[in-house]
């Protein structure tokens, strides 16, 4: 067992925590605004894209699904570099935010109102690609969204994640630093308790059957504003797993 914290009560069969989605349906409207609540999601999303393009082989004729997509700043970057993407959520603000944002940019993504779990049982091992950004932390179960995007990857294709570390340092950063002190994000965006330990994401993910191939962390450097990755994953951090192919018959 892992030491997972998530025992408030939720929609179980999607996986979901209602005042979770509420809370950025509440703010979708400035999803796509670079200066508003989701600046940071901007900031960083040019290092999450070439990490994952990095961990990834390249996306150009790919087929990628962004799972928690929300307005689409992932998908759409996804979508330039070249991939087929699909992007999935189950909060409908964002989805209707990113689909006119879709009309405004002409980047086709393939939006959908669906959850991970339900979408591995319809459509399992379809993509080359599965990126699960910025979400882990804000499900009731991790390990069943973890356990979802094994299903719905291709044998031999990688699934991405980024999450936040659960310790003193992450609640002093990510809690009293980023939605107090510094205001990079809104007051109550994240529950120190819900964080995931890199140990506990690689164990979820060990049980869903995939491997890990890489893992980093990313750091805010407040006097210059800028974002890094590198070594640390104290806070922040990326882990990409593979699903091995299967084993010869």
């Amino acid at each position: 067992m892992t030491a997972h914290a998530h025992t408030h009560p939720a929609t179980q069969a999607a996986n979901a925590d209602p005042a979770e989605l509420a809370k950025f349906g509440a703010l979708a409207h400035k999803w796509w605004d670079p200066a508003g609540e989701f600046k940071p999601l901007h900031a960083i999303n040019p290092l999450r894209l070439d990490w994952i393009t990095d961990v990834a082989g390249g996306l150009a004729g790919k087929h990628v699904l962004d799972v928690g997509c929300g307005g689409g700043i992932l998908a759409e970057a996804m979508a330039t570099a070249g991939a087929t993407v699909t992007g999935i959520d189950l909060a409908e603000k964002p989805l209707s935010v990113a689909r006119l944002h879709r009309l405004e940019s002409g980047v086709d993504v393939d939006y959908r109102l669906v959850g991970a779990e339900a979408l591995a049982a319809a459509e399992p091992g379809r993509w080359d690609v599965v990126t699960c950004m910025e979400m882990l932390e804000h499900v009731p179960v991790p390990a069943s969204t973890v356990a979802a995007c094994a299903r719905l990857v291709k044998p031999g294709g990688i699934v991405a994640f980024s999450t936040l570390n659960r310790n003193l340092r992450s609640y002093a950063f990510a809690i009293l630093g980023a939605e107090y002190v510094l205001g990079l994000l809104p007051r109550g965006t994240h529950e120190w308790r819900h964080f995931i330990r890199p140990s506990e994401l690689a164990h979820d993910a060990r049980r869903a059957g995939l491997d890990l191939v890489a893992m980093t962390g990313m750091q805010y450097n407040p006097l210059t504003r800028a974002y890094t990755l590198g070594a640390d994953t104290a806070v922040n951090y990326l882990a990409a797993f593979r699903r091995p192919l299967a084993a010869p018959g």
